[in-house]
């Protein structure tokens, strides 16, 4: 593999640590600024928005440019968007901050994954892009937990002074190693915006909005929860958090792994069990063993969602995947903002740090109805397709020219 490779996993790296390592400092940032715990989870809730616009936008603008540059540029944003947070002398400031960077992420992983593929040879390219998106995962296990470590001890401002420091390793590992890449042929608009007439499409989103949200509504609260409810001392977050990232990599392995083999069933059954473990949330995170196995469970039901529902808008926009990909990706993201949202909602309205969970266990529910839906409207489209070629045969004369099935199928 190309040392090209390990820059993108950097840049990666940084981007999943500043999305993840804000919940683990929520407590600091707030008392910092003197809001409150649901007012700190905007900085979830904008983040997560920023990716919902900027997925689609950044995508857009980078098939004007050749991507070296625009993963160059992409990096640039975040590593302002980090520093303005880093130095922000006001709440308001380091929520701009947040969404500067925010607007790098989906575009940075898009293309990079691009990038990634036409580095190798053909029959390696899966193999380039799982290596490029380890960086993600490794942030989760590693650069979370010691960003937290690390906010606790001197102050959440050195956290994201780190960040910061590196997006600049990645911008010139990207200046260094990713080679000149031509750019990349413009996209019809209009071809693009068609994959959002398909139902399934849509359906696919709306579980990927639903199902991850339920995820983050326990999870953007998780500090308070897990030092207010079950009683860990504030340093016990940091190892808390490993948990939660070797569960996401254990899930999203096991995703993907089942995802090509039955992906409708792996959706109904990760789906199923993470609204069940969020709904027991509420009663183990009140036991310390408990808790941080439901944490580890969360992370590993919630991630192995991730591959099919991916697949799935992938599938189902075939004939123009670019912008469905991207929107994707942003839905994700939409769906943090939601649950982060809601979650402060149950909270300042008294019913305590375990009520997120409640939210996270209907959102998860809702997403398997849906996911349900889906496969059922799937199963009726083929039975009826199936009885159209079989009416068509049948209705061949002898000596007549057949129709080919192919063209008769929908």
């Amino acid at each position: 593999m190309p040392l090209a490779l390990l820059a993108l996993a950097i840049g990666a790296f940084g981007i999943g640590t500043t999305e993840f390592v804000i919940m683990g400092l929520l407590p600091q940032v707030a008392g910092d600024f003197g809001v409150s715990i649901p007012t700190a989870g905007l900085l979830v809730t904008g983040y997560a928005l920023g990716v919902v616009a900027g997925a689609p936008l950044m995508t857009a603008l980078g098939t004007k440019v050749p991507r070296k540059r625009m993963l160059m540029l992409l990096m640039g944003l975040f590593i302002a968007g980090n520093l303005i947070s880093a130095l922000a002398p006001a709440f308001g400031v380091m929520l701009a901050g947040r969404v500067v960077a925010s607007l790098a992420h989906g575009a940075f992983f898009g293309i990079g994954a691009v990038v990634a593929a036409e580095l190798v040879a053909p029959e390696r390219r899966a193999g380039a892009i799982a290596l490029m998106f380890t960086g993600l995962t490794v942030a989760n296990v590693l650069g979370v937990p010691l960003g937290t470590w690390l906010g606790q001890g001197a102050g959440w401002r050195a956290t994201f002074a780190v960040v910061a420091a590196l997006g600049v390793a990645g911008l010139l590992g990207v200046a260094k190693l990713v080679p000149e890449l031509p750019r990349s042929e413009g996209v019809r608009l209009r071809d693009e915006l068609g994959a959002f007439r398909n139902v399934q499409v849509l359906l696919a989103m709306a579980m990927t909005v639903l199902g991850f949200g339920g995820v983050f509504a326990a999870v953007t609260y998780i500090a308070p929860m897990l030092t207010e409810v079950s009683g860990f001392a504030e340093g016990s977050v940091t190892w808390l958090l490993v948990l939660f990232g070797l569960g996401m990599v254990g899930g999203n392995l096991v995703g993907g792994r089942f995802a090509d083999r039955a992906l409708m069933p792996m959706l109904y059954a990760a789906l199923g069990a993470l609204a069940l473990v969020l709904a027991l949330f509420t009663v183990t995170a009140h036991h310390k063993v408990l808790a941080a196995v439901t944490v580890a469970l969360v992370g590993a039901l919630g991630f192995a969602t991730v591959p099919p529902l991916q697949k799935r808008v992938l599938d189902q926009a075939a004939g123009a995947p670019t912008l469905a990909s991207a929107m994707n990706i942003g839905a994700f993201n939409l769906g943090n903002a939601l649950a982060a949202w809601l979650g402060g909602l149950v909270i300042s309205a008294g019913y305590g740090y375990t009520a997120p969970n409640w939210v996270g266990a209907a959102l998860a529910a809702a997403a398997l109805a849906l996911a349900l839906l889906s496969g059922a409207l799937e199963r009726r489209g083929s039975r009826r397709d199936g009885r159209v070629v079989a009416r068509s045969a049948a209705a061949a004369l002898p000596g007549e020219a057949s129709v080919p099935v192919a063209s008769i199928r929908r």
